[in-house]
């Protein structure tokens, strides 16, 4: 279950929801502040770590 971003048309708050199942218009995400249904999903950024400790160039692939 993916957490998104959101962000409401009304009162202009932006939140973090844990997203269970599809957004749908009779499944709409509301906004926790003052309850609207007009809110629309915001692009969040990543973040990623990769240890330095390897050594190597980040690969997944075993080697050898």
């Amino acid at each position: 279950m993916p957490i998104y971003e959101f962000k409401c048309t009304k009162c202009n708050t932006t939140f973090d929801k844990l997203v269970r199942g599809e957004i749908t218009p009779q499944n709409p995400v509301i906004c926790p502040s003052c309850g609207s249904k007009r809110t629309r999903r915001l692009v969040s950024r990543v973040s990623s770590y990769r240890g330095s400790s390897s050594g190597g160039g980040g690969d997944c692939a075993p080697s050898g």
